[in-house]
C-alpha cells in the first residue's frame, strides 16, 4: 500500500465520523463519529511517519500515543456525563442537553 492509499482510507473515516457527528442526535452516536475522526487523524500522523522522511522516525508514533490518551480520557468524561444525563431524563438525546443550561 502506498501514502495516497492510507490517506484514501483515513479521508472515509473522517467523513463517516463526521457524518455521525452531525446527522445524529443519540450521545452515544456522536461519540462514536468522534472516535471515528480522532482514528482517521491517528492514521494520517502513521501514514505521513512511515512514507514521508523525518529526522526523528517516532514522532508520528508520539503523536499517536497522544492522540490514544486523549481519546480515552474523552470517553471517560463523555460516557459519565451520558450516564448522569440518562438518569435524570431517561433519554440521551442532545436535546435535553441544552435544557441543563439554566
Amino acid at each position: 500500500m502506498n501514502l495516497e492509499s492510507f490517506l484514501l482510507l483515513a479521508l472515509i473515516l473522517f467523513s463517516l465520523g463526521l457524518y455521525a457527528v452531525m446527522s445524529r442526535r443519540n450521545m452515544i452516536a456522536i461519540l462514536i463519529g468522534i472516535e471515528l475522526m480522532l482514528n482517521a487523524a491517528s492514521l494520517n500522523f502513521m501514514a505521513f511517519n512511515r512514507f514521508l522522511p523525518v529526522e526523528d522516525p517516532t514522532v508520528g508514533q508520539i503523536f499517536v500515543l497522544f492522540i490514544i490518551g486523549l481519546a480515552a480520557a474523552e470517553v471517560a468524561i463523555a460516557l459519565s456525563i451520558i450516564l448522569i444525563v440518562y438518569r435524570q431524563r431517561k433519554r440521551i438525546d442532545v436535546d435535553d442537553i441544552t435544557e441543563l443550561k439554566g
